[in-house]
C-alpha cells in the first residue's frame, strides 16, 4: 500500500482554530493600542492648553486676587471637544515685615477641564510668581 501524503480534515480544523485565536488576540491588542493612543493624544493636547493658559495668566497683571476666573477654550484648539479653564490667584507668601515695594509670592492654581464622552475630566496646574506689594495689597482681604 502506498503512504498517503497531505493533511487530514482534523489537522486542517485544528490549524484553522489556532490561526483564528491568534488573529482575534492580535486584533484585540491593536484595538487597545488605538484607544490608548487616542486617550494620550487628548491628554497631550490638554497639557499644552494648560501650559499656554498658565503662561498667559503669569504675565497678566490685571488678574484679580482671591477671585475665580474662568472661560472656555476655542473648539479649534481642542480638536472639537468641549473644554474650559478655571483659575484663582492667591497671595502665597508675604515677607516678615511687609511694606509697599517689598516682594511677595503669589500662587496661581489653574484647572483645565474637558469632556471625554459623558465624563468630565480635569487637569490641575500650579505656578508661582513674584509681585511687588502695593499699599492696597497690605489691606486685609474679605470679612
Amino acid at each position: 500500500m502506498k503512504a498517503e501524503r497531505g493533511f487530514t480534515l482534523l489537522e486542517m480544523i485544528v490549524a484553522t482554530v489556532i490561526l483564528a485565536v491568534a488573529i482575534v488576540g492580535l486584533l484585540s491588542g491593536i484595538s487597545t493600542a488605538m484607544r490608548n493612543a487616542a486617550r494620550l493624544t487628548t491628554y497631550d493636547r490638554v497639557v499644552q492648553l494648560a501650559q499656554l493658559r498658565m503662561n498667559e495668566l503669569l504675565v497678566d497683571s490685571r488678574l484679580p486676587r482671591d477671585t475665580v476666573v474662568e472661560g472656555p477654550f476655542d473648539p479649534a484648539l481642542t480638536g472639537g471637544a468641549e473644554a474650559g479653564w478655571r483659575a484663582r490667584l492667591a497671595q502665597f507668601e508675604m515677607p516678615p515685615n511687609p511694606f509697599p515695594g517689598a516682594i511677595a509670592l503669589q500662587r496661581i492654581e489653574l484647572e483645565i477641564w474637558w469632556m471625554s464622552g459623558r465624563e468630565r475630566r480635569t487637569f490641575t496646574l500650579d505656578a508661582y510668581r513674584p509681585q511687588a506689594l502695593k499699599p492696597q495689597d497690605l489691606q486685609p482681604v474679605g470679612p
